[in-house]
């Protein structure tokens, strides 16, 4: 990964001043119900001029999905919260989880796990794959991972 590359992956971690209205979350429990959520907003934020999404774009969406709602589950304290919404380039995301514990590497890339290390691979194809990464810390106890995906249209040529 080149140097620019990389500035544009590193996530950003910030303390919450004060508390803020919650975003609606959608009503999902699982990565698959998940997956499914931010498949639809996706494919609702499309259009006649925009055309139907790249399909490379959403199965990085959809592993972007997986990774941080399957993290939120297994070391997370469980899923608080879900949101996609469906921007003109892409989809914005956040994940609530009741842990305030940091994702290893997030002040830098996280390598990938070398033989039985502890860990997955899960967090370093986020960093790979997703944009303007920030993970807040709630007042209330826990965080919100909030990550950008781009998605490009359809290659209409093909």
């Amino acid at each position: 990964m080149r140097e620019d590359e990389l500035a544009r992956t590193r996530p950003t971690f910030t303390q919450s001043p004060a508390p803020a209205p919650a975003p609606a979350s959608a009503p999902v429990g699982t990565a698959a119900a998940a997956r499914a959520h931010a498949r639809a907003v996706a494919e609702a934020g499309r259009d006649a001029w925009t055309g139907p999404a790249h399909e490379t774009d959403m199965i990085d969406l959809m592993l972007v999905v997986s990774e941080l709602v399957t993290n939120a589950l297994r070391h997370g304290g469980g899923l608080a919260g879900f949101e996609a919404v469906s921007v003109p380039d892409g989809i914005r995301l956040a994940v609530r989880d009741h842990s305030d514990g940091i994702p290893s590497g997030v002040r830098g890339p996280a390598p990938p796990p070398a033989g039985r290390a502890a860990g997955g691979y899960g967090w370093p194809l986020v960093l790979r794959l997703a944009r303007e990464i920030e993970i807040e810390s709630e007042p209330t106890g826990g965080k919100t991972i909030r990550a950008f995906v781009p998605i490009r249209p359809a290659d209409r040529s093909a």
